[in-house]
């Protein structure tokens, strides 16, 4: 493909060789590029391509994009070509190497800091019901028909999600719902195409580190960035936020809620509680009125079918099929129910953070359970005020918390375990500490009681344990699996 054919559209200008030259790849690491490609040379939190730039042109690159002077051998032919901004550019570059395959696919992306998984995996099992073919790019992972592919973050760098659009499109999907990340708007990975639909979920302080976001402020503004990239904005009317999130939008707006003033509304929700078993029912009204359940607890599950419900009805989704669907729709490691017991409810959830963990136990006090038990433990080489803030948070909602192993990293286990306890003794809660993750699992279930709901937290759709920098496998469902195989105490 011609070089002049990628940067069509986009403002550059070329100086040194020519545009007009073949091109025979678009790479952003020094490590794949290959002879004949455009290199992007883009800057990271820890790292500079432009540093990289003799390196890949003495691989016989064809071209390089950067965004500032770097330096060549004299005797290079390779072709410099610059811009504002390489991320940007490279995202444009990327869709139009693979053919623009947005182009050929409904793109529904969500963004916000809670429910974007879940609301994914709804839309996708709704649209589905429906008839329609419909990829999933996430945080558990990316799917593309049968095909499962592990996924790194939230949202790919632009070459490689052009590069799964253009693999849905080839395995004859039509459509592809998709978790946007603020970091991915902040860095341009979702530029070069146009989201039919955009959704907002809600809003919350979060990512605000020297390396994510600076300020809630600029957090809140790159979220917002997707609603100028949408032809229709899906958003959760109340959220405080809403307004300062889709400020300067140039999509038409539709809303959701709870609230009186939602275009389509929740109403009468009732909790439904049996063995093993917690969701809630409710009816919608507004732009579509029906009956409907799910089968995940809490009010934040109502918006989260109120999103997928408000986008799928555009895609031509009726009552009976959202119905369906959203009662047998299961989302790993998101409020996933484990049966174990007719005598008390078992699940495992990726709550990770305060703020997490503390909507979580909320929600679940709710169903007033004989006791809540939780069982977590925090990650190694971050935050430590993360950990003091859990331990606090369960220490206040819990009736008992087993404190144990995530991922430890290159820390001990025991001093992570130590500043998790720190937090809790802040408050009069009740705890253990069991280092083996797999043994605080067999406590727990051996020790239940009549009614309790019991929540295995932190770890959600990892299927890993990371210690000394090898990650060991370590699945939860395993783990109860084994430790019901083995036996207990008692059940």
């Amino acid at each position: 493909m011609k070089l002049t054919e990628l940067l069509e559209g986009l403002e550059y200008t070329c100086v040194q060789g020519t545009p007009d030259r073949e091109v025979s790849a678009v790479a952003c690491d020094s490590r794949k590029a290959e002879s004949g490609c455009v290199f992007c040379c883009i800057e990271g939190a820890s790292f500079d391509g432009h540093g990289y730039a003799a390196d890949v042109a003495a691989k016989g690159a064809a071209a390089l994009v950067v965004s500032k002077p770097v330096e060549l051998p004299p005797e290079s032919d390779v072709t410099v070509i610059q811009v504002n901004n390489t991320r940007y550019a490279m995202a444009f570059l990327s869709a139009a190497w693979y053919g623009h395959p947005a182009e050929k696919l409904k793109v529904i992306g969500i963004t916000g800091t809670k429910g974007k998984t879940t609301t994914a995996y709804l839309i996708k099992s709704i649209l589905e019901n429906v008839g329609r073919k419909v990829g999933l790019v996430g945080t558990v992972e990316v799917v593309i028909g049968d095909t499962h592919i592990h996924a790194e973050n939230t949202t790919p760098e632009s070459i490689l999600l052009q590069e799964y659009f253009a693999r849905m499109v080839q395995a004859g999907l039509d459509t592809v719902v998709m978790e946007v990340s603020s970091q991915a708007l902040k860095l341009h990975r979702t530029q070069g195409f146009v989201f039919d639909y955009g959704i907002f979920t809600n809003l919350q302080p979060d990512h605000i580190s020297a390396n994510e976001h600076a300020s809630f402020e600029e957090y809140r503004d790159c979220k917002g960035l997707l609603f100028r990239q949408c032809r229709v904005g899906i958003i959760n009317g109340d959220d405080g936020h809403w307004r300062e999130v889709t400020n300067g939008h140039t999509c038409e707006l539709e809303t959701f809620g709870l609230g009186k003033d939602c275009m389509l509304r929740g109403e009468h929700l009732e909790l439904i509680k049996k063995p093993g078993e917690l969701g809630v029912s409710f009816h919608t009204a507004g732009l579509m009125e029906m009956e409907a359940q799910v089968c995940t607890p809490g009010r934040f599950s109502v918006y989260n079918a109120l999103a997928a419900i408000a986008v799928c009805r555009h895609l031509g989704a009726k009552e009976d099929a959202i119905r369906r669907a959203l009662e047998k729709a299961k989302v790993r490691g998101r409020i996933e129910m484990v049966k174990v017991s007719e005598h008390f409810t078992l699940l495992i959830d990726y709550a990770h953070n305060a703020m997490a963990l503390e909507s979580l136990l909320t929600t679940l006090r709710e169903y007033e359970p004989g006791r809540l038990v939780c069982l977590f433990g925090c990650g190694g080489n971050r935050s430590r005020q993360r950990r003091f803030e859990m331990g606090e948070v369960s220490g206040r909602l819990a009736d008992l918390t087993v404190i144990t192993s995530d991922n430890p990293r290159f820390e001990e286990p025991q001093a992570i375990m130590d500043d998790i306890r720190t937090g809790m003794e802040k408050t009069e809660g009740r705890y253990v500490e069991i280092c083996d993750r797999k043994e605080a699992i067999r406590y727990v279930i051996s020790h239940a009681q009549e009614g309790d709901i019991i929540v295995l937290a932190g770890k959600g759709h990892e299927d890993y344990q990371e210690i000394k920098g090898v990650k060991y496998p370590m699945d939860e469902r395993t783990l109860i699996r084994e430790v019901l195989e083995e036996g207990t105490q008692h059940i």
